[in-house]
């Protein structure tokens, strides 16, 4: 302990101040503050935690980000490369912020005789912050149609990341697929969540018969291959069903799937936890069992499940990717990062078109930084380590 000894105001008497010790701090710190402090040791874990707020907040503000609509497409720019956004124009006078990219001029390649696009470093395509451009609801509730980038002059191409076989933007493209395939990980992990928690919360307080039960079901699920499962269940779907029945059907079954894992760790929890001295006694004070789950033994690890939890997503996440991938999820006109990726299945649409294989490193990134948030936080949930 340090102390500060000051004179009041106006007199010759003095107080004591006291500041605790970092020793002192961790002592009376609460779970939460000795998490926090733990895990901000974790760098890559901090830097992963920021990644993914910028990746939720891209899926939040999606039509404002997003220079194009997702269904705009010229036919007369299939395949366009990727036009590097240069920031400053070199003029006369010096050089100014002035964004532009440059044009195309299309060549015929003599030896498979077929049109390609080469940048044009004598034509400018002028690109503006906060254009008009498609209208659409911000958040759902304001009509607006201000985009963050975009052509100064509608008419002119722009496509920062290239342009797939119908001329579309693939930017915006990529955009609009990060809001299906982070939301289909935040519901699915949710289902899974709820599923986890009260099957296997039954499974471990009750035990006997319940939990013989649920264990065998639970192996059951776990002993399918899990590809051909998801393949089966993905093609009993309807073909006529609109997107968005599609997409919550595609997120219950991977929600199926995806819950044995977390049910497993919530029964070994429970059958440690049901005899603790705590339990007893909210047992003897007359809660009910419900309440006994809620509110006493589940909040006892709630940080160990939110650190599985986080790692749980990036599972839901590729398993979306490769259903869709497959053809069996998401179908056009739904816009996810699966489906993008369809456009790279042919070899020679790879070969003429490499930037079609921009969504997958959008999926790699996004599993890495949350699976380092995970390491980060399962770290945390034990700060005595």
């Amino acid at each position: 302990m340090t102390t500060d000894v000051r004179p009041l105001p106006g007199e010759g008497a003095t107080v004591k101040t006291t500041e605790p010790s970092e020793e002192n701090r961790v002592l009376i710190a609460s779970q939460w503050q000795l998490m926090w402090w733990k895990f901000r040791k974790h760098k890559l874990a901090l830097i992963s935690g920021v990644i993914v707020i910028l990746i939720y907040t891209v899926a939040l503000f999606a039509e404002f980000l997003a220079p194009f609509s997702t269904e705009l497409y010229r036919t007369d720019y299939t395949y366009a490369p990727p036009q590097p956004l240069n920031l400053f124009e070199t003029t006369a006078d010096g050089r100014r912020f002035n964004p532009y990219v440059n044009g195309y001029k299309v060549e015929i390649d003599q030896v498979a005789l077929r049109r390609t696009f080469v940048v044009d470093d004598e034509t400018k395509h002028y690109v503006g912050f906060l254009v008009e451009g498609a209208p659409y609801k911000l958040l759902g509730l304001f009509e607006t149609n201000i985009h963050l980038i975009g052509p100064r002059n509608p008419a002119d191409p722009m496509y920062l990341l290239g342009a797939d076989r119908l001329g579309r933007d693939l930017l915006s493209r990529l955009i609009y697929g990060t809001r299906i395939s982070m939301s289909i990980g935040l519901v699915g992990v949710a289902l899974s969540f709820v599923l986890g928690i009260l099957l296997g919360g039954l499974s471990g307080y009750y035990g006997g018969a319940i939990d013989n039960f649920i264990q065998r079901v639970i192996e059951f699920i776990r002993s399918l291959p899990t590809i051909p499962l998801w393949m089966g269940l993905a093609a009993a779907l309807p073909a006529d069903w609109s997107p968005i029945r599609t997409y919550f059907a595609i997120t219950v079954i991977l929600s199926f799937i995806g819950w044995t894992g977390l049910a497993r760790v919530v029964r070994g929890r429970f059958l440690s936890l049901r005899t603790e001295d705590f339990v007893t006694a909210a047992r003897l004070d007359g809660s009910g069992e419900l309440r006994i789950i809620v509110k006493h033994m589940a909040p006892s690890f709630t940080s160990h499940i939110i650190a599985s939890l986080t790692l749980a997503i990036p599972g839901i996440i590729l398993a979306e990717t490769a259903l869709s991938f497959l053809g069996l999820g998401l179908r056009p006109p739904v816009v996810s990062w699966g489906v993008l990726l369809q456009d790279a299945q042919n070899v020679r649409a790879v070969a003429t078109a490499p930037w079609l294989l921009i969504p997958g490193l959008a999926v790699v990134v996004t599993v890495l930084a949350l699976n380092f948030l995970g390491d980060g936080l399962r770290d945390a949930a034990d700060p005595y380590r």
